[in-house]
């Protein structure tokens, strides 16, 4: 993919040659009082236009000389010091032309363009907002290599859009759209315009090798989406983890992966971490890797997570309710734990379940026990262990305590409203892991 940066260099520096050809033909008003000046200026525009700068340059350093404020031989001086590739020598020289002339266009439009090759981006929108007019192409396409060297690229676009309109085969300006698209991570409409492209040339290399890339990664993301609406979440993350394979250089297309695979349990915490790396106030993925931390049973990490993410959403029921339940579990955890009694995770499936009670019952029973204190005791585990089992495949059971509640608890049970919360862990059953909300990467720029 050619960059456009290396695009803007090749039209940059054509522009002073073409202008130099326009202005050669540019007789303006009487310029000087000296008929000596006269003759200077004449000589030096048939030699620069036989191409002998140093003779040229001659003249047109006696013409300045004979009359100081005769601003077009300061400005065929510019000319003929950007011909010999001496811009630093032809900056003077313009800013006197612009100075004893503010209209002169063609003076602004070149110290514009010098500008911009040093590095003084201000300097250089200063002169192309000068000089653009609503309808004149190469102004616009000036500006806009100002506008992507200062990182303005909401302004860039506006000017490529007009410009396409403003020339029918336009296609180096849906070119540029396109990769200004597609290097801030919207995918879709960096597809859009380099169709529109292809429409007016369909063999156009840069469009069609782009269009390539674009579509490729168009559709994996697609994909994935699609794959995350049939809660085929494995699938869905293998699809992204691809899209970071098919454009590793982008980097709104690695946090778009990074955050959508966040939402996998089995590698949420990691996944998550790298993104708040770089997005530490994303409040999706702040939400995403607290319930992962609920699931690994750290609490008080989910809990920091919870806090975080609701200073930035302060109107967050979801944040809300994890929160609370992230605190009551963390109360909870500090009791009696069933799923810990059992020796199983929060995420076991009920076969899991019953497998792990029938191992401890038959270990903890008391009638394996002789003496009456390990007896004693071994009654004690053996019911706390038929509990755990009866809570946990108890589907109401089992929500409840999911959510802070001990159901073999009355003390646990008088005065607790329960609130549904979505986002809870049965053996994932009717749990989205990627229901924080569908991405949506578009650009509005005014």
């Amino acid at each position: 993919m050619v960059s456009i940066d290396h695009v803007a260099h090749k039209i940059l520096t054509y522009i002073p040659y073409v202008l130099v050809l326009i202005d050669m033909r540019y007789e303006g008003v009487n310029c000087g009082k000296d008929g000596s000046v006269d003759n200077h200026m004449e000589m030096g525009k048939k030699l620069l236009a036989a191409g002998q700068l140093a003779d040229a340059l001659s003249h047109f350093h006696a013409a300045v000389d004979g009359d100081p404020k005769n601003y077009m031989a300061y400005y065929r001086r510019a000319t003929v010091f950007l011909a010999m590739g001496k811009s630093k020598s032809a900056l003077p020289d313009l800013s006197r032309v612009i100075e004893l002339k503010p209209d002169f266009t063609s003076a602004r439009l070149q110290r514009g363009n010098l500008l911009l090759k040093q590095g003084k981006l201000d300097e250089a929108e200063s002169d192309f907002k000068k000089v653009t007019c609503v309808w004149d192409v190469t102004s616009r396409e000036m500006r806009v290599e100002c506008f992507i060297q200062m990182g303005e690229m909401g302004k860039a676009i506006s000017d490529l859009k007009a410009a396409s309109k403003l020339k029918s085969d336009n296609t180096q300006a849906f070119y540029k759209l396109s990769t200004i698209y597609y290097n801030l991570g919207d995918h879709e409409m960096s597809l859009n315009e380099v169709r529109e492209c292809l429409k007016l040339d369909p063999d156009h290399k840069q469009c069609f090798s782009h269009y390539k890339q674009v579509k490729k990664l168009n559709k994996q993301i697609q994909s994935a989406e699609e794959l995350i609406q049939e809660q085929r979440y494995e699938d869905a993350v293998s699809k992204y983890e691809a899209v970071m394979k098919t454009e590793p250089n982008v980097h709104h297309f690695t946090l778009l992966a990074k955050e959508r695979m966040c939402h996998q349990a089995s590698r949420a915490i990691k996944v998550c971490s790298e993104v708040l790396q770089s997005d530490p106030e994303n409040v999706n993925v702040l939400k995403n890797r607290a319930e992962a931390y609920v699931q690994e049973e750290q609490y008080e990490e989910a809990i920091k997570d919870y806090e975080t993410a609701g200073k930035h959403s302060e109107n967050d029921r979801q944040i809300k309710e994890g929160l609370e339940r992230a605190q009551r579990l963390l109360k909870q955890s500090q009791k009696r734990d069933y799923y810990k009694i059992l020796g199983v995770k929060r995420t076991a499936q009920k076969k899991e379940i019953i497998k792990a009670y029938r191992k401890l019952a038959q270990q903890w029973h008391p009638d394996n026990f002789q003496d009456p204190e390990e007896k004693k005791k071994a009654e004690k585990k053996f019911i706390d262990i038929a509990q755990a089992k009866e809570v946990l495949t108890d589907p109401d059971m089992r929500t409840k305590f999911d959510h802070g509640e001990d159901p073999m608890d009355p003390e646990s049970q008088q005065g607790h409203h329960h609130h549904n919360f979505h986002g809870g862990f049965h053996g994932f059953q009717g749990f989205n892991p990627f229901g924080s909300g569908p991405f949506n990467f578009k650009f509005n720029f005014n």
